[in-house]
């Protein structure tokens, strides 16, 4: 099942006991449409506040007519709330796991360089001068690089850290800055930790040198502070097409 939601008013992806998740309220509404209990496994977490306009998520069920955009397509957007949306329900293997299936993800962040009140919750506003060409300088370090502890959230319990980032470069438009990474995988809150300390370099505090240092000192306590989640958006998944039936 593909979808995608604003996180504004969700404690996150992952049902946690007495917190508001995407995941509680898309098994809800699922299980009411189906007649029946359904476990929803997720491509991944998402932080408080963190969007998503792609997101996929498998589960079980022994009907046969929940391909397509028919009757339960549509009951199903009926009854999510407005920022929920089901995109697609497709068929796959037995075997498919929607996280762990994942070839790579890529994610979004966004700046906006004016007060705009229609992105307050999607978008960090910041009013400093960023130099683009030193944001994509230091976003190609990140290339050449594959442990990414000095930008994991600290006691992740990540079994490790090693990540290969294949893209990542800032995009100026009018009004905001784009930044859009894509790695095999990511760590909690890793994009927002790297955004945070890539600030910094944009504004000239900090040299490319210093960040590549960071990188290489494996340190949390060597990078800076996080950037907001609402700026924050996973905007594509890539899956092998083997997996659809």
């Amino acid at each position: 099942m593909f979808f995608s939601f604003r996180g504004t008013a969700y404690n996150g992806w992952q049902v946690q006991p007495g917190k508001h998740t995407v995941q509680g309220v898309l098994a809800k509404a699922l299980g009411t449409v189906l007649g029946e209990q359904v476990a929803i496994t997720g491509a991944g977490r998402t932080d408080t506040g963190v969007h998503a306009a792609f997101f996929c998520a498998h589960f079980d069920s022994a009907r046969n007519d929940l391909d397509g955009d028919g009757q339960i397509f549509y009951n199903l957007n009926s009854i999510l709330p407005p920022d929920i949306a089901v995109s697609k329900i497709a068929r796959v293997k037995p075997d498919a796991n929607a996280r762990f299936d994942a070839l790579s993800r890529t994610y979004q962040y966004t700046i906006t360089t004016v007060k705009d009140p229609f992105v307050t919750d999607t978008a960090w506003l910041l009013y400093w001068k960023l130099d683009i060409g030193l944001l994509n300088a230091a976003s190609a370090i990140l290339l050449n690089h594959n442990d990414f502890t000095s930008f994991s959230r600290l006691h992740g319990g990540n079994k490790t850290n090693f990540c290969k980032v294949s893209y990542a470069r800032w995009d100026e438009e009018p009004g905001r800055l784009v930044f859009t990474i894509t790695a095999d995988r990511f760590l909690r809150n890793m994009v927002r930790a790297i955004v945070g300390t890539l600030i910094p370099v944009g504004r000239g505090k900090l040299s490319l040198q210093q960040f590549g240092g960071i990188l290489a000192g494996r340190d949390r306590g060597l990078a800076g502070q996080s950037a907001p989640a609402h700026g924050l958006s996973l905007t594509g998944i890539e899956y092998p097409g083997t997996l659809f039936i």
